[in-house]
C-alpha cells in the first residue's frame, strides 16, 4: 500500500468485489446484449426494492437523472426551482436545459443543507414550481419539514440522491421521500458503477413511465416519437450489471465510511476546525467535510504529509462565471462562507485503521 493517503482511491474500492465485477461483466459479454436488456431490468427492481419504491428507471448519468425527473413531474421553460447554490452546478445545469429558474435557498452553517427557514420564505412567495432538495454530502435532509414547506407551496420535491445512496432517516431511506429522486453512480459515489450511470426512483407510475419514454427518444413506440423533451439517456447493461454485483456491499461500505467518519469527529480536536456531528444512519459520508480558518494552510499541512485534501466546493453556483448577466445576486452568506472553509479530508471504505490516525493526528498538529 502507498504510503500516500489519498481522498479516494477507487483502486482499493474495486478490489474489495473485483470477482464478482468480472463475472457481471462477462455476463453481459456472453449475453450479446448490451442496451436495455435483462440487466438493466433487474438492477431496476433491485434498487427500487433498496430504496423502498415503487419504481426505478435507470438512465445515462446523474444530471440527466435530475433533468428528466423534474420534466416528468411538470417542470420546464420558465418554471421556478428552489435549490441550494453549495452543491456542484448539477441542479443548475439540468435547470438551464430545461429552460427552467433557479431560486437559491441559503444553507444551514451545521449540517450545510438547505435551510428550512429561508426555504419556507422563497415558498412563500407563492412563485415556485419544485423544489430539489440535495442531501449533501451524504447526509439526509429532515424530509418531514421539507415536504410540509412544499405541501403548503404545493409543489413537488425532488431528492437529489447523488451523494447519498442508502442513508436512512425514521426507517425510510434516501430517494422514498419525494415525489421522485436522482441517484448518479458516477465511480466515486458510495454505490458506483465503472463508468457514468443514473437512476430516477420513484412511486409513481406516470413519473416512472414518463422518465422511461424521455431517456429514448419521447418513444412510445420504436422510431414513433410522442413526448417532447426525449434524448438518448438510457443505462446500459454493463453499467446496470456492474451496480448489481456491489448493491449488496452497499451498506457494509457505508457503515465503514460512517465509522471513520465518527472517528474524525470525536478524535480531531482544533479550535480553529469545525467537523461534523456524529450521525446515526441518515449520514452515509460520501465526503467527510471540516469548515476551517485558513484551508490552504490546512492543506499544505496535510499534503506535506501525502495526506490528500480536496474542496467541495469551491465557487458557489450563483456566482459562477456562466451565469454572469443572468440577473441580481441573491444575498446567501452562508453559502458563500462556508465555500471559502471548507475542506475534505480522506474517507472511503479502503482506508485503514493506521491512515485514519494518521490523518487525525496531522490534523491535530497543524
Amino acid at each position: 500500500m502507498s504510503d500516500r493517503v489519498p481522498v479516494n482511491d477507487l483502486g482499493r474500492s474495486g478490489s474489495l468485489v473485483e470477482a464478482r465485477t468480472r463475472a457481471a461483466v462477462n455476463r453481459v459479454l456472453e449475453s450479446g446484449r448490451y442496451i436495455l436488456g435483462a440487466e438493466v431490468d433487474a438492477f431496476e427492481r433491485d434498487f427500487a426494492a433498496y430504496c423502498g419504491t415503487a419504481h426505478c428507471v435507470g438512465v445515462a448519468n446523474g444530471t440527466d437523472a435530475i433533468e428528466l425527473a423534474l420534466r416528468a413531474l411538470g417542470v420546464g421553460s420558465g418554471s421556478r426551482v428552489a435549490t441550494v447554490a453549495n452543491a456542484g452546478s448539477y441542479t443548475t445545469t439540468a435547470l438551464a436545459a430545461l429552460g427552467a429558474h433557479a431560486v437559491f435557498v441559503d444553507v444551514d452553517p451545521g449540517t450545510m443543507l438547505m435551510d428550512p427557514d429561508h426555504l419556507k420564505r422563497v415558498a412563500g412567495g407563492g412563485d415556485l414550481d419544485a423544489v430539489v432538495v440535495t442531501h449533501l454530502y451524504g447526509l439526509l435532509h429532515d424530509m418531514g419539514t421539507v415536504l410540509d414547506i412544499a405541501a403548503g407551496a404545493g409543489v413537488p420535491v425532488l431528492e437529489d440522491c447523488a451523494q447519498a445512496h442508502g442513508a436512512r432517516r425514521d426507517g425510510r431511506t434516501a430517494g422514498s421521500f419525494g415525489a421522485a429522486a436522482a441517484f448518479s453512480f458516477y465511480p466515486t459515489k458510495n454505490l458506483g458503477a465503472l463508468g457514468d450511470a443514473g437512476a430516477v426512483v420513484t412511486g409513481g407510475a406516470e413519473v416512472a413511465e414518463r422518465v422511461r419514454l424521455l431517456r429514448q427518444y419521447g418513444w412510445q413506440e420504436r422510431y414513433r416519437a410522442g413526448v417532447p423533451g426525449g434524448r438518448n439517456s438510457r443505462l446500459d447493461e454493463m453499467q446496470a450489471a456492474v451496480l448489481r454485483a456491489r448493491l449488496p456491499f452497499l451498506d457494509g461500505w457505508n457503515d465503514r465510511r460512517r465509522e471513520i467518519a465518527a472517528r474524525y469527529s470525536r478524535e480531531i480536536r482544533h479550535p480553529r476546525l469545525r467537523c461534523p456531528a456524529v450521525c446515526g444512519e441518515e449520514f452515509v459520508a460520501h465526503l467527510y467535510v471540516v469548515a476551517c480558518e485558513d484551508r490552504e494552510a490546512l492543506r499544505a499541512h496535510l499534503a506535506a504529509a501525502s495526506i490528500g485534501a480536496d474542496v467541495h466546493y469551491p465557487v458557489p453556483e450563483h456566482l459562477q462565471p456562466v451565469r454572469e448577466g443572468l440577473g441580481g445576486r441573491p444575498a446567501l452568506p452562508v453559502t458563500e462562507e462556508l465555500a471559502g472553509a471548507v475542506l475534505t479530508l480522506p474517507c472511503h471504505p479502503g482506508l485503514s485503521d493506521e491512515e485514519v490516525t494518521r490523518v487525525i493526528s496531522r490534523v491535530n498538529s497543524w
